[in-house]
């Protein structure tokens, strides 16, 4: 996954409960400078879960910050190139992890980009850990249950838990180059002309990683689905939504129906035009540019 990085940037890896998170910052030119740590100097960004996620997701803004901050993008155990545990993964599992990635990578409190389910676990992590956390901006975050609704699931429980039958289902629907492309075009991206190869292949790198299938199962069953609803008005932390207007699963009205559950955390709402899912993969350049504001207000 190290070939799909901007140039200068490399790979470490720490150590979790459930094995070796991988992660990516820049560490040679034309890094030349890499900012030293400190409070509120670092920026974690954090990838969705779905087929083939991982901090490439991410990886068209953070060479932008690079310069100012303090940039670690990891890829989520069961994902990309860190451990894939051969497990029947909980929700636990992922707020253990990030926790541990955060206390034992970085230096809190940081400031987290997170997309979909992975920024509602984060709220959920910035409620029970407040101190580990200094800023939140949450692309079209969701727990798939919200208000009661499950949204995200496109196939029948009865198949999708079916053994045998789920894996044949993973290595038709997810790891081969039609599947991550069709993926792309039909659930995470508003305008299919913005795909590129290389998307496809780091998409398809991923979801072809041994054991890949456990993660992305436990999503696509719906095991890790929770109401956000029921944890946002607990929210302290101030954070911003981005919300793509064509966002499949997650609508536009959605968003604004989470916002308003709690106004004195969530300072701001950004509807993006014409993205979907992933602006930031989809259209960098806005995020860049609404980050690029918002970072400046806070200095």
């Amino acid at each position: 996954m190290l070939q799909f990085q901007p140039p200068g940037f490399g790979q470490r890896q720490v150590k979790t409960s459930l094995g070796v998170m991988v992660y990516y910052a820049p560490l040679s030119l034309p890094w030349q400078r890499v900012p030293e740590s400190g409070s509120g100097s670092e920026l974690v960004f954090l990838h969705n879960f779905g087929g083939g996620a991982s901090a490439y997701e991410w990886s068209k803004v953070y060479p932008a910050f690079a310069a100012t901050h303090r940039v670690l993008a990891p890829d989520l155990i069961g994902w990309g190139q860190s451990a894939h545990p051969l497990r029947d993964y909980q929700l636990s599992d992922y707020l253990i992890t990030l926790v541990e990635f955060i206390e034992r990578a970085c230096h809190p409190p940081v400031t987290v980009l997170a997309s979909s389910f992975t920024g509602a676990l984060t709220i959920r992590l910035a409620i029970q850990r407040p101190e580990l956390f200094q800023a939140l901006y949450l692309v079209c975050p969701a727990g798939f249950k919200d208000f009661g609704q499950e949204a995200g699931r496109r196939l029948p429980l009865e198949l999708i838990g079916t053994p045998l039958v789920d894996q044949i289902i993973y290595a038709l629907g997810a790891a081969n180059e039609f599947a991550v492309r069709n993926f792309l075009q039909q659930f995470l991206f508003a305008k299919p002309e913005r795909i590129s190869d290389e998307m496809v292949a780091a998409f398809l790198a991923s979801a072809q990683q041994p054991g890949a299938e456990y993660a992305a199962l436990a999503f696509l069953k719906g095991n890790l689905y929770f109401d956000l609803a029921l944890y946002l008005p607990q929210l302290s932390i101030p954070t911003r939504f981005f919300w793509g207007t064509q966002a499949q699963f997650t609508p536009l009205a959605l968003g604004r129906r989470l916002a308003q559950l709690n106004p004195e955390a969530v300072v701001g709402f950004e509807a993006i035009a014409g993205a979907g899912v992933l602006p930031h993969l989809e259209v960098p350049e806005i995020v860049i540019g609404l980050m690029n504001r918002h970072l400046g207000d806070r200095g």
